[in-house]
């Protein structure tokens, strides 16, 4: 069978890359075609466009970029109907992937997608065109199922892919980690400021300034490999801060405490049991469009799927040197580490189990069997 897979940004990259594999498994004749990353690459297939070519971020950004965006979708498009595949699968990406499914689907082509776009935040509306437009939807999320019940449209809950990558993975050595990076024996305070350029600039500089306040602490910046080390140059000036480029995993796997960027990555800190500060400031206009249409009391994942203030969220203008000093403080107490420790387990169970990847796999190739 021929796959086409739509992917974006480094979260996209990997889930597809797990997707991928499962689908090799499953179906030994397979052939891949995909938008996506470095990690889909190194499983196979045949990449299109690279996810970093094409990242743009907020509201008004996207409009100052829309020349842009349209071209991509036309070239999409054109290269579907080159390739005929016998499914589209598409993950996450809502604002390239359902412009892109919704003319798919007219054209007669199978649609999936896996992860689904965030109608439960804003714009629900938009459930009556995925209805229409997507054949199947798997979810990751444990209240997606029900939201999307009560628009009488059934999807599949497979449980949270990040599960597979982090609950059972090998124990890093420790001191040979500290050692390859001449980290010494203070604990581990880690920055992770997000993936794009937009994300990077706003946040970084604030997360820094706390390095001359926790001078106990080693601060280490987990560097994203959708940029180069290059681009966190500028920013690394103070000699007490260690950069490290795309081990983000490992770092999370010995850091005592994180400063993080609102995104998947908070979900990631939780698993690994990482007590954490979420932290978001974007482009002020974009704020406030999105604080107009985007209903929800929190924005943190972990947050979301708790429904309830299990991690402190500071936002736009709460987002602060002061603000985030008393955060950070706060959270290097014993009491209250204790008591999110146990508030993540919850977490992980909520979940769900293991296998979302092999489980939606299995689901595509049984249904175009």
């Amino acid at each position: 069978m021929k796959y086409y897979i739509v992917a974006g940004e480094a979260s996209g990259d990997l889930h597809g890359s797990n997707l991928m594999k499962e689908l090799f498994k499953k179906d030994k004749k397979a052939i891949i075609r995909f938008w996506g990353g470095d990690l889909m690459k190194a499983v196979g297939g045949e990449l299109v466009v690279h996810y970093k070519d094409r990242a743009i971020m907020g509201f008004i950004e996207v409009i100052l970029n829309l020349r842009k965006a349209l071209g991509f979708i036309k070239l999409c498009k054109n290269n579907i109907e080159d390739f005929q595949p016998d499914v589209i699968i598409f993950i996450d990406n809502s604002g390239f992937n359902l412009p892109v499914a919704k003319w798919a689907k007219k054209k007669g082509f199978k649609t999936n997608y896996y992860i689904s776009p965030q109608v439960w935040a804003s714009r629900a509306g938009r459930v009556k065109a995925i209805k229409r437009d997507v054949d199947q939807m798997f979810v990751i999320l444990p209240f997606e199922k029900d939201f999307y019940k009560e628009y009488n449209y059934d999807v599949t809950f497979v449980g949270h892919p990040l599960i597979d990558g982090i609950v059972d993975r090998e124990q890093v050595d420790e001191k040979k980690f500290r050692e390859k990076y001449k980290l010494g024996n203070k604990e581990i305070i880690a920055l992770l400021p997000g993936s794009r350029k937009q994300e990077i600039t706003k946040m970084l500089d604030t997360m820094l300034i706390m390095v001359d306040k926790f001078t106990d602490y080693q601060f280490v910046v987990a560097g994203a490999p959708s940029q180069t080390v290059e681009f966190y140059n500028r920013f690394l000036t103070n000699k007490n801060v260690k950069f490290i480029n795309n081990e983000t995993y490992d770092l999370l796997s010995i850091a005592h405490t994180a400063l993080v960027t609102s995104g998947t990555a908070t979900l990631e800190t939780a698993l690994f049991k990482v007590p954490q500060v979420v932290c978001y400031k974007g482009n002020w206009l974009s704020y406030q469009i999105a604080k107009r249409i985007i209903t929800l009391e929190y924005i943190s994942l972990v947050n979301l799927i708790m429904d309830r203030e299990v991690v402190k969220e500071l936002i736009q203008n709460d987002f602060n040197e002061e603000n985030l000093e008393q955060e950070l403080r706060s959270l290097l107490e014993n009491s209250k580490r204790k008591q999110l420790f146990l508030e993540y387990f919850e977490l992980e169970e909520k979940l769900g189990g293991k296998g979302a990847s092999k489980k939606v796999a299995e689901s595509i190739v049984n249904n175009l069997n």
